[in-house]
């Protein structure tokens, strides 16, 4: 079989190289076009590799930051800012599909990956942000790519007593050692890593590439902590959940084993189908047990068998206020609904962090694209939580804003359906003000994705969107989809081509793991709201004590869930996907 369009331009030039070539870029201040002379279409695909994505807008770049573990020194954060600031600057012509009146300027989106990403980069900026990261230690290599992603990890790491120990290093560890790394840099599909030595996983090891969660075992040199590891676990299309095997890695080990499973992958993996090369599909072709065997054999230390697992659930988030357990200190998570964040803010938060916390303050960056500050004094945190930054991301919000998560959608990403992020802030707060939910259901996660890729994991929500553009089957006066736009994107009248999404109910991570339900396809967007307060309404008169939303869904059948969807005003299975 011969290799696939992307395989061919990396066999051209080893993607690593695009890194002196984009300084080469920067230098000559090169436009998009006389890049493409110079290099050749398949630069657009190597370019990732220094971490940067064409975005929809001609010309301008989005650079993503990798934040091993979301840890970042306040320096780092301030530096971050800054760039968002300066550089990240919408030009003066008008773009009718940015929400710049929305969300103003110069900002920055956290990711469900614990990255920065920041849109409006222009090629001959490129080198001074580099100068500035250089400075302080951050880098955007490999921010994208086939190749080591950021490593995951639990943004409280060091801070609270639910872990096992701190993993923080062997996250650095792993991070360095495949960043810039040419044997590692050309795999077959990006290769996503987590690491944690929480006991509540929050790094999400069930749905990544490789997962490292803590474990115990006794050795010949007495009980010992370490980890377990769980392989081929992804979202987008074909998603699915990781796999055990049967090894114990001890930390000081951890390097040589990821590095291991990355030669299994370059080795094994798919070249030809881009489709299908992604790692879980490898994991489900040769079976778990088989996949070890590949990975022992390449593994240059000693790997015993599973000892104790340590993992006792999920935790989604670190929204509130939290003692950390260094006597009279508190970390603070900020709410940060779809990610996004101005750079003058994050720069403030910086200097709030440096101002309120002690010498070890840090800011971390968690999955569900909020942030935390850490290393309060407890008699700080009121000065801190009235700061003029955190007014918009008070660590008490409403359990649809707590929940809520956005990629990119429309306004950048050549591939978005619909439009994400202002609509997910929009309705998180809608819905926080309209549902009265019962009183011990503090968060509820509403994952928006705008298309089928799954940035934005819909498929471990309570309540997962997948864009889609829809066409309304029958008549429909509403002009109302929310979104606070004056087109109506999302309602209309029969025969109109409208913004919707599949509708999806009840995924999770953790002991109860499982995808969600796509229970309806092609809603029309302005629908949503409307069918949420009706299974809402539902849900709070027919739960059983202490049980979630998700857990509800699960009990309910589709059918059923539809039905109470379709009580809703608006045409809740009344669009279909267009072009069906």
């Amino acid at each position: 079989m011969s290799l696939n369009t992307t395989e061919q331009w990396k066999q051209e030039k080893h993607p690593l190289d695009v890194v002196d070539d984009l300084r080469e870029y920067a230098e000559e201040e090169l436009g998009f076009d006389e890049i493409e002379e110079r290099a050749g279409g398949g630069e657009w695909e190597r370019l990732k590799w220094a971490g940067t994505y064409t975005q929809k807008q001609d010309g301008y770049f989005m650079m993503r930051t990798k934040v091993p573990g979301g840890h970042l020194t306040p320096e780092q954060a301030e530096v971050i800012g800054e760039v968002a600031r300066d550089y990240a600057v919408q030009p003066e012509e008008e773009y009718d599909e940015v929400n710049d009146e929305f969300w103003g300027d110069a900002y920055l989106d956290i990711t469900t990956r614990q990255d920065i990403q920041m849109h409006w980069i222009e090629v001959e900026d490129v080198l001074d942000i580099w100068d500035k990261y250089d400075e302080v230690g951050l880098t955007t290599i490999q921010g994208c790519g086939d190749s080591s992603r950021n490593v995951l990890g639990c943004p409280a790491a060091g801070l609270d007593d639910h872990e096992c120990f701190d993993a923080q290093p062997v996250i650095d560890a792993v991070s360095d050692y495949f960043t810039g790394n040419r044997e590692y840099g050309n795999l077959p599909r990006k290769f996503k890593m987590t690491i944690t030595g929480c006991k509540h996983d929050c790094a999400q090891s069930q749905i990544n590439d490789v997962g490292l969660v803590p474990a115990k075992k006794d050795l010949d040199d007495g009980p010992t902590y370490g980890f377990h590891a769980r392989v081929g676990g992804g979202l987008s299309d074909g998603p699915r959940m990781a796999s055990d095997l049967d090894v114990f890695v001890r930390p000081e080990h951890a390097v040589e084993f990821c590095r291991a499973i990355a030669q299994t992958f370059k080795e094994l993996g798919d070249r030809n189908n881009r489709g299908v090369c992604r790692m879980r599909y490898l994991v489900q072709q040769m079976g778990a047990e088989k996949f070890e065997e590949a990975v022992r054999d390449r593994c240059d230390v000693d790997l015993p068998s599973a000892g104790i697992d340590l993992t006792e659930g999920y935790t989604g988030d670190h929204v509130g206020v939290h003692d950390q357990k260094q006597d009279g200190l508190k970390y603070v998570g900020f709410n940060v609904i779809s990610g996004r964040v101005g750079g003058e803010e994050f720069i403030e938060a910086a200097r709030a962090a440096k101002e309120y916390g002690t010498e070890e303050s840090t800011i971390r960056l968690a999955t569900d694209q909020n942030f935390l500050i850490t290393h309060v004094p407890e008699e700080n945190v009121e000065d801190l939580l009235d700061e003029a930054f955190a007014a918009d991301y008070q660590p008490d919000p409403g359990p649809f804003s707590r929940g809520a998560v956005a990629c990119t959608g429309t306004e950048y990403c050549k591939y978005a359906i619909i439009e994400t992020k202002a609509r997910t802030k929009q309705w998180a707060r809608q819905l926080d003000e309209q549902i009265d939910t019962p009183d011990d259901l503090d968060v509820v996660r509403m994952h928006m994705s705008g298309c089928s890729a799954s940035c934005a994991q819909p498929q471990i929500a309570d309540v997962g969107f997948r864009g889609e553009t829809v066409k309304v089957e029958t008549e429909d006066n509403s002009e109302d989809d929310s979104s606070g736009s004056e087109t109506p994107r999302a309602a209309g009248e029969a025969g109109d081509i409208v913004e919707g999404m599949d509708f999806g109910l009840g995924g999770s991570l953790g002991a109860d793991n499982a995808f969600l339900d796509w229970v309806e396809t092609a809603v029309p967007a302005g629908a949503v709201t409307g069918a949420l307060e009706e299974l809402f309404a539902a849900y709070t008169e027919e739960r059983t004590e202490g049980e979630r939303f998700y857990e509800w869904t699960r009990r309910v059948d589709n059918d059923r869930l539809r039905s109470v969807m379709q009580q809703a005003d608006a045409p809740v299975s009344q669009g279909v996907a267009h072009g069906d």
